[in-house]
């Protein structure tokens, strides 16, 4: 049985809401309500958060400006018996932030560290997608610089799984022009505002996305799901293989629908096209 939380000398990530509050878990207002001390990204923010969650609990700036100094204190405060939560903004700390530093130092000191799971746009925006999301990319903020972007964008054009990035409004329409540009008219979810009452999700394509955006001035953070490079024609299973992946996982107890749906997944070929490699024997005479 798992002891009481937060337990002294443990370092705690937690995840915290993307938009809607209601997203917090009843474990994480009770680890944040109990840590000895919380590093967070913007104190006001997360002062905000906590106040109108009725928790009372030490604050502490923690962000890419001052984490060389203050990695060496939170590990201090480990060592002497506290127990530490780490948020970030908005989601799970640890991705596109400080705290994966922190994780790091923590765990070459031999110090407990515990994720308490909650929101992430990352995922949030994959699996309401409608791209496949059984194999993704998750590449984070793309380089800001113009000439190093293109040059990252140019290493992933045959990446064939689906691709998540996060962006700043400021640079959102650089960002889908030279997607557009070097990667093609690709399927796209360009997603803001995720969990909020004013969700926003704009696609199908680069071509849709762009015009809307150059219509309507990108406002807050961005997370973007793109479709990945079509699967090569000489690396494609045959029909007959794709077939018998078919057929096994049916045998091992899934729908016909459920199977082409795996499969797409695990694959990138469009789930229509697999349920029917399944049942065009069913149509011969």
């Amino acid at each position: 049985m798992q002891g009481a939380e937060p337990a002294a000398g443990v370092l705690y990530l937690v995840g915290t809401p993307i938009g809607n509050t209601g997203d917090l878990s009843p474990r994480a207002k009770t680890v944040l309500a109990g840590a000895d001390r919380i590093a967070c990204e913007d104190t006001r923010r997360s002062g905000l958060l906590l106040h109108n969650l009725g928790i009372k609990s030490r604050l502490v700036s923690f962000h890419e400006h001052n984490q060389a100094t203050r990695i060496p204190e939170l590990l201090e405060a480990l060592e002497g018996g506290e127990a530490i939560a780490v948020i970030s903004d908005a989601g799970l700390p640890g991705i596109s932030d400080p705290g994966e530093e922190l994780v790091a130092a923590a765990r070459s000191q031999g110090r407990t560290v515990i994720c308490v799971p909650g929101p992430c746009a990352a995922t949030t925006a994959l699996v309401s997608s409608g791209l496949p999301c059984g194999r993704f990319c998750f590449e984070g903020f793309l380089p800001p610089k113009a000439t190093a972007r293109r040059a990252r964008l140019q290493a992933l054009a045959q990446e064939e799984r689906t691709l998540v990035f996060y962006e700043a409004p400021h640079r959102l329409l650089a960002v889908l022009e030279d997607l557009l540009e070097l990667l093609g008219d690709r399927p796209v979810a360009v997603t803001r505002e995720l969990t909020k009452r004013h969700e926003e999700q704009v696609g199908p394509t680069l071509t849709v996305a762009l015009e809307h955006f150059r219509q309507h001035p990108p406002q807050g953070e961005f997370t973007l799901v793109l479709g990945g490079a079509e699967i090569n024609a000489a690396e494609r299973p045959s029909d007959a293989d794709l077939r018998k992946q078919l057929q096994a996982l049916v045998s091992g107890g899934l729908s016909s629908n459920d199977a082409a749906r795996q499969l797409a997944r695990s694959t990138g070929i469009a789930k229509r096209e697999l349920y029917a490699l399944l049942h065009q024997d069913d149509d011969t005479p």
